[in-house]
């Protein structure tokens, strides 16, 4: 009964979001004459008879299947000219755009037609029909540049062009963002749903968005082939949770091949390519698996190092069985046939698992007409008296002229022509044609143009101008007469009055000005002198001008591209009164569109908190208030402290990286929201706090166990470990400490604050100006260099294991002094703790409270890593993947589940020295009379190489030799107070 009730709460949920989505649906039925719903999905499909005036009806000769959208479809002329919808968007906005073609049985005298289809300006496929009874689908994912995007067919080479369907279906939050969408659209090469129960494809109502799931059954449509032997098809009845970025249905996930013989490898023919991409692989595990049973596995073909080394662990990654994991290819280069094969680790029980695929093309952005042009070219349509010329749809240029303009061929086209003759145009010549700097002929003869000229004197490429017949009065400006490429002018039969410039009487240019009653050449002075006087002035004033206006240009394209930086700069996060975006990092910490992490009224928050009522913490970001949202969640609510750039730098970043990395051991990022100059953060509540908050331990809490230590440690190593190779770049976290650890409710370990963290590809060449990070953390190696690499936070997490085997904090005036600063106090104690564990004297650095209670080969294990990692060249640490098998087999060792490592002392010793060979060789210590009581000479070994740790990590401009032998003996006396205790 409870599970019925859940499953009724997520079907509820799931039709409000549906019922939201099927309200923005655009059907068209092209060439259908009337409006209907579909039987089988209930979507509304409207006739496009009403937004369409070319091209006729056709009824489809055996159209395969029944939908009634494919009954008909619209024939167009075959012609120079293309045919546009226009659609209306919300700008910004993510949606699939499609296009169906079913062109049905083939005429005696037809042949099968091939023909260009555009988006705007974009050339988005070549529709070639080879089998009638195939309804051929072409999609484009978008994030619609303005109100309105304009589909288009033209340019036939062989039959009639046509269309069956036009859809539009917008998407949710960030669904399919990219770092490229400002220059790229995503064209749909592929969705495959595998194991699917049959050859139907999988679309609305199943995928609230309409997406086609293609069946890998259907060979025609994709030709999937190359199965591996032992591939297996499964499938579950149990739902799956199918919370990831791009919501694939759960009807896709609920079945799966399997590799039995642990491969699983096809062929997919991918058109248009090769090129580049993006890719998803769909993973959930749908299998209940044993106890000791295990899925691992990795891609190896095609071999991409960035992809293929990372280890796909779909119940570790997804968080659980029968819940969705999602990696995302973010860019590669793929070719037409792709071979591509998923095989599986040593250490895996059980052969890969796929549930579906999507490959997407990077189609470059087209760039449109020159705006300034079309805003006059729209000037001119709404001055048509009703004619029908104005009807041309799309962009002026691209990929067909508009009947009227003639374009260049640059990138983005000018206008360079418009042949308006006899058109019906009425009213002035619009103002903004002035801007139009690269036309060079205007044909407005024979309309009903009034009013003055208007000032036209930036089109200095201007040749022939046709004003005649028409009611335009007013002077002539004098400009005519300069603009130098000037070949032919014809007002005759307007209004004009006045003098005529000078400069269009010469003869050099076609002057007829006739039937103009008020306009007169003027006073004919033949004085030589004055005539070379006057054109000595006219030189010096046109080269004035000349050198006035090139100053005027040059102020106005600086301020320009300063205004355009401004506006850039200006549009992060303070405009966003809508859910913002946080996907990219790549534009210096600026928002581009929607995230992951949902936007959150200040409202609801204030609401949730009470106010902001309950503090449970406070950092360097800001105050963190618990809080419950209306449906129970509960979450910290972290408020930026103050707005400076740094803070909302580290605002941008954080909400940017957690609404693209999912991972058990990261903290989720539920919301954000930016209001009234406030920037909050919106987490999953931890309710154990923090590791810093355990390791120590507290009146009201239980020190933590060793295990628990390791369980925490093996948790935070995997966050750290999915940061630097499960996500494409890898991710830096830059402020690894045990502050930024919390604990939830199961005392599991999940990395938190990702403010100063960085793409790992951004530092790999450049040297940054500050290093940034905790003081007792901060890899000395970035501290000196300014060199960030993920060896930085190898090193931080170091010291966090330091902190767990000691219990003591990395910074302590108390323990260590002031003298001291964090670089040189890290490598100080690290060259303490070095030189007792090199005799496996690790006991000595042992927390107190675990002394008794634990295995100190175990502890031993983990001391001997974290000194690894807190070495000082980046290049002798381990990586995260080798700490997380250090962890592991400490666990083992303190679990008692590895005998090989814990059979006795003896052994324990051996092995010691086996791993620790290049270790200094340092006298024990005494251990007469059952305690730690240090020889003489070994007292003096350890001052002696405390000697030479100063001197190693010691600055000499902050730290003169007579205060370095002074603070020797307070260490000295320090590490016997240690020993002894």
């Amino acid at each position: 009964m409870v599970l019925f009730s859940q499953f009724l709460v997520i079907y509820l949920l799931f039709l409000s979001t549906v019922w939201c989505q099927v309200t923005e649906f655009v059907s068209i039925d092209c060439g259908g004459t009337s409006n209907y719903s579909d039987p089988s999905s209930g979507l509304a499909w409207i006739s496009d008879m009403g937004m369409m005036n070319y091209g006729k009806s056709v009824q489809v000769e055996n159209p395969n299947g029944d939908r009634m959208q494919y009954r008909k479809r619209r024939d167009f002329p075959i012609d120079s000219k293309k045919y546009c919808y226009t659609l209306s968007t919300k700008e910004r906005r993510r949606y699939i755009a499609r296009a169906t073609f079913q062109y049905g049985s083939l005429g005696t005298e037809d042949t099968y037609p091939k023909f260009q289809l555009y988006l705007d300006a974009t050339q988005w496929s070549t529709v070639t029909v080879l089998d009638g009874s195939r309804a051929y689908v072409k999609e484009m994912i978008i994030r619609a540049p303005s109100n309105s995007i304009d589909v288009c067919i033209c340019c036939a080479t062989t039959g009639s062009p046509f269309i069956s369907t036009l859809e539009l279906r917008p998407l949710n939050l960030s669904m399919y963002a990219t770092d490229f969408e400002d220059s790229f659209f995503l064209k749909v090469a592929a969705r495959v749903n595998f194991g699917a129960s049959s050859k139907d494809d999988i679309r609305y109502p199943d995928d609230p968005y309409d997406r086609i799931w293609e069946s890998d059954l259907d060979k025609r449509q994709n030709f999937l082939v190359g199965e591996a032997p032992g591939t297996v098809r499964i499938n579950t009845s149990k739902n799956v949770d199918i919370r990831t970025r791009e919501y694939p249905p759960v009807k896709v996930m609920q079945t799966a091949v399997v590799g039995t013989e642990g491969v699983l490898s096809y062929r997919l023919n991918l058109e248009d390519f090769p090129a580049n991409a993006r890719a998803y692989a769909y993973f959930a595990e749908i299998q209940d698996l044993g106890a000791n049973e295990t899925r691992k596995f990795k891609l190896q073909q095609p071999y991409m190092p960035d992809y293929s080394n990372a280890v796909v662990n779909i119940a570790e990654n997804a968080n659980g069985s029968y819940t969705l994991y999602e990696p995302s290819y973010m860019n590669v280069t793929l070719n037409f046939v792709l071979s591509f094969s998923f095989v599986k680790t040593r250490d895996s029980t059980q052969g890969p698992l796929l549930n579906a695929i999507e490959i997407n093309k990077y189609q470059k952005v087209a760039a449109k007409t020159e705006w300034q042009d079309v805003t006059v070219l729209e000037a001119f349509r709404s001055m048509s008296n009703g004619s029908g010329w104005p009807n041309d749809a799309g962009d002026p240029c691209i990929p067909a002229y508009w009947e009227w303009v003639t374009c260049s061929s640059s990138t983005p086209p000018r206008i360079t022509k418009i042949a308006l003759s006899g058109k019906n145009v009425l009213g002035e010549i619009p103002s903004e044609i002035n801007y139009m700097e690269a036309l060079t002929e205007l044909w407005l003869d024979g309309n009903f143009l009034t009013g003055p000229l208007p000032d036209m004197s930036n089109l200095i490429n201007l040749k022939i101008v046709h004003l005649e017949n028409n009611n335009l009065n007013g002077s002539l400006p004098s400009y005519l007469g300069s603009l130098s490429n000037l070949q032919e002018l014809h007002i005759e039969n307007n209004s004009f009055s006045g003098q005529i410039p000078r400069a269009l009487l010469t003869g050099k240019i076609i002057f007829e000005y006739e039937n103009n009653p008020e306009l007169h050449k003027g006073e004919q002075r033949k004085m030589r002198f004055k005539l070379i006087l006057g054109s000595s002035i006219g030189v010096l004033a046109i080269l004035l001008v000349l050198f006035l206006g090139s100053l005027y240009l040059l102020h106005n394209y600086r301020r320009k591209i300063s205004n355009q930086k401004n506006k850039e700069r200006g549009d992060s996060l303070r405009t966003s009164t809508k859910p913002s975006t946080a996907y990219s990092i790549a534009r210096g910490g600026q928002f581009m569109d929607e995230g992951v992490a949902y936007y959150i009224p200040l409202s609801e928050l204030e609401e949730a908190t009470n106010y902001f009522s309950k503090e449970i913490g406070k950092g360097s970001f800001g105050s963190v208030y618990y809080g419950k949202m209306k449906d129970g969640k509960e979450v910290a609510v972290k408020i930026m402290a103050d707005s400076s750039s740094h803070r909302a730098k580290q605002f941008v970043t954080e909400v940017a990286l957690l609404s693209r990395i999912h991972h058990r051991n990261l903290v989720p990022l539920i919301g954000y929201c930016e209001e009234e100059h406030q920037r909050i953060l919106v987490y999953e509540y931890m309710h154990n706090g923090t590791l810093r908050d355990r390791i120590p331990g507290s009146v009201n809490q239980k020190p933590l166990e060793w295990l628990a230590r390791l369980q925490i440690a093996q948790d935070a190593a995997k966050g750290l470990e999915y940061l630097h190779t499960g996500c494409n770049p890898g991710i830096i976290h830059r402020d690894v400490k045990t502050s930024n650890i919390l604990l939830d409710v199961n005392m599991r370990a999940k990395v938190s604050d990702f403010g100063l963290s960085r793409q790992a590809e951004e530092d790999l060449t450049h040297i940054s100006s500050v290093a940034r990070g905790t003081v007792g953390y901060l890899d000395p190696e970035y501290y000196a260099k300014q060199q960030l690499t993920e060896k930085s936070d190898v090193y931080s997490f170091g010291v966090v294991l330091l902190e767990l085997i000691s219990g003591r904090k990395p910074v302590s005036v108390e323990d260590f002094g002031a003298e001291l600063n964090i670089v040189h106090w890290v490598g100080l104690f690290a060259c303490f703790a070095r030189s007792l564990i090199r005799k496996g004297d690790v006991i000595s650095i042992v927390d107190p409270i675990l002394i008794g209670n634990v295995k100190i080969e175990s502890i031993w294990r983990i001391a001997e890593v974290a000194l690894q990692c807190v070495e000082q060249q980046g290049c002798s640490r381990p990586r995260m993947q080798e700490i997380v098998l250090a962890i592991q087999d400490a666990i083992k060792i303190e679990k008692g589940s590895d005998q090989k490592l814990s059979a006795g002392s003896s052994k324990a010793q051996s092995s010691r020295k086996t791993l620790l060979t290049s270790f200094l060789e340092i006298e024990s210590p005494d251990l007469s009379n059952g305690c730690l009581a240090p020889s003489a000479r070994y007292f003096q070994q350890i001052l002696d190489s405390k000697r030479g740790c100063l001197e190693a990590v010691a600055d000499p401009v902050l730290v003169n030799m007579e205060k370095l032998q002074s603070r020797m003996q307070e260490i000295s006396l320090a590490i016997q107070d240690a020993i002894k205790i």
